[in-house]
């Protein structure tokens, strides 16, 4: 069996804007991420970009089943000893209100360097408005 190689100029790469409004932070990220990874093309392969464009809106009114919102924690790190931080979701998402959707993403993508290429193709907006327009993205709704 031969390795599949598509011509990245013979794909067709759409725009798609998903309104978050209202939805459950998981659903919403596995969408953009299936959608940014081509896995709903035909001629998906795991190791070529071969995705969509993704346009998330209203990132800041992303929900939480149960008691997620006071539970959940988010890490970081300064570097320095003693330098870890933590933060649950209600601070994060009012500290930064598209943080926690773009981590759910990028936990979804692969590792290394397409995982880092893909990112590049979600753009995470807290609010309704994006200025993406001119590519006239197509609305997925979940």
């Amino acid at each position: 069996m031969e390795t599949v190689f598509v011509k990245p100029a013979l794909v067709e790469r759409k725009w798609f804007v998903i309104d978050a409004g209202g939805k459950v932070l998981g659903r919403v990220a596995a969408k953009a991420a299936a959608l940014v990874r081509g896995k709903e093309k035909a001629v998906y392969v795991p190791h070529q970009e071969i995705g969509d464009f993704v346009v998330v809106v209203n990132a800041d009114k992303v929900v939480v089943t149960g008691r997620k919102a006071e539970q959940k924690q988010y890490y970081r790190h300064s570097g320095y000893v003693g330098g870890l931080k933590s933060d649950t979701f209600e601070q994060l998402i009012a500290r930064h209100p598209t943080a926690p959707l773009e981590k759910a993403i990028k936990g979804m993508l692969p590792k290394g360097p397409l995982g880092r290429k893909l990112l590049k193709n979600v753009k995470v907006y807290a609010g309704s408005a994006h200025p993406h327009a001119a590519q006239q993205p197509e609305l997925i709704t979940l």
